[in-house]
């Protein structure tokens, strides 16, 4: 591991810079951001990450997450936090109280020139306050509202649990996504990356992006909205498919995998690395590094199909062989051919040449802090249009006089 990938205060030195200015295939599109927490933020981060002007709308007590940590040893004036930072780059920040009547006469005047506004309050909470999709719409009628729910909009299906509020916990777990993640003696566990929230964000965004398209093609706009229950079941599809199809139900299986084997996670004698070799080719290049040609034409291992029904073969054959090397010499003999990969922890990443190549981490400028922030880049690459991070996360109200000041003159 190098030396700056040791010292966490280090990081930004090897990381992109900023760009100067935006870029992206999104360029010259309006989003208004009313969205709170993870979920929200994160799908119109992605937006901004590909060149959208996205206003984010905060309450005067500012978002959720704004003055959570972790903080910077360094920063003095903790406007944010690294939870917020994370996921309201490329934004400019305005605060409007909607409780106040003047505050929501100036969020109509934004939705008049927007293409898009996101939302994720509770089901009724827009319309209370005279701002639904129905009179947005008949405002500007080319306007993509979306909307992103624990369980979805009765404008699109009424669920019984519509008013339910709901995190990515409750989408993990209700999702069947816990159900199949866990040990081998059957303890099921919440996925560590918070894909309740993150999957259906991503998805929210590429809905956006089709809207948008639509309505610049048709001038009419549309109401879009997105369950995180919804997503989360279409991301654990093979539960679905696997019980349709042969009643199999899917239970946690540790690190392998109930369809294809090897498909494992496995010891070295530094650490663990991953190993997939469930085809025909990869197998026998596999067999034929760890010295066990045997092993292909063996009648446990032959196939596919006979390696899953011994599995606990299949794997103590790997395990002897990886367990005798450091993960970086089963790197040296199979990389590049047979599908391997060490297990990384955070400092590992920032060491890693793949990531290095590809620029996938930015250093983000920090009010209050003498150094930037690092972040994973995003991960769509243009070759004309590159996404890219120019705008660090806004301070509370931060571009309000700005935003403002580009609605005078403006018919009122």
């Amino acid at each position: 591991m190098s030396a700056r990938a040791d010292d966490h205060r280090l990081l930004h030195r090897s990381a992109a810079p900023m760009a100067g200015e935006p870029t992206g295939p999104l360029r010259g599109v309006r989003v208004v951001d009313l969205t709170q927490a993870l979920a929200g933020p994160f799908c119109t981060m992605l937006l901004g990450d590909l060149g959208a002007d996205v206003i984010k709308v905060e309450p005067p007590q500012g978002d959720i997450p704004r003055f959570g940590g972790p903080f910077m040893e360094e920063d003095a004036e903790r406007a944010f936090g690294g939870y917020f930072a994370s996921i309201n780059r490329n934004k400019r920040g305005i605060v409007l109280n909607l409780a106040e009547e003047q505050d929501r006469t100036i969020l109509l005047e934004l939705v008049d020139r927007a293409d898009v506004l996101v939302e994720n309050y509770r089901v009724g909470v827009m319309d209370r306050f005279g701002l639904s999709y129905e009179q947005l719409h008949e405002r500007n009628p080319r306007l993509v509202y979306a909307a992103i729910r624990g369980f979805g909009d009765p404008r699109t299906g009424a669920s019984p649990y519509a008013e339910w509020p709901s995190y990515d916990v409750v989408a993990q777990a209700m999702s069947g996504a816990v159900s199949m993640t866990g040990t081998t003696d059957g303890q099921m566990v919440r996925i560590g990356p918070s894909i309740g929230d993150l999957y259906p964000a991503t998805v929210a965004a590429l809905g956006i992006v089709a809207a948008v398209h639509h309505a610049r093609a048709t001038g009419e706009g549309q109401f879009m909205d997105l369950a995180l229950y919804d997503a989360l079941v279409a991301l654990c599809e093979a539960a679905v498919y696997r019980y349709s199809y042969a009643g199999f139900v899917t239970e946690p299986v540790g690190n392998s995998h109930p369809q294809l084997s090897p498909f494992d996670l496995y010891p070295t004698a530094d650490g663990l690395c991953a190993i997939a070799a469930p085809t025909p080719n990869h197998w026998q290049r596999l067999c034929e590094v760890i010295g066990r040609p045997d092993l292909i034409d063996d009648d446990r291992t032959r196939t596919n199909r006979e390696r899953v029904a011994n599995a606990g073969f299949v794997r103590a054959v790997m395990s002897e062989w990886t367990s005798a090397r450091t993960t970086g010499q089963v790197l040296e003999e199979l990389g590049g051919t047979v599908p391997v990969g060490p297990v990384h922890r955070a400092p590992d990443l920032f060491a890693d040449p793949h990531l290095q190549a590809r620029r996938m981490f930015v250093a983000v400028e920090h009010p209050g802090s003498p150094r930037p922030g690092v972040f994973p880049a995003p991960p769509i690459h243009f070759s004309a249009t590159p996404s890219s991070v120019h705008r660090r996360a806004p301070k509370l109200g931060e571009h309000t006089e700005e935003v403002l000041a580009e609605l005078e003159g403006r018919d009122r």
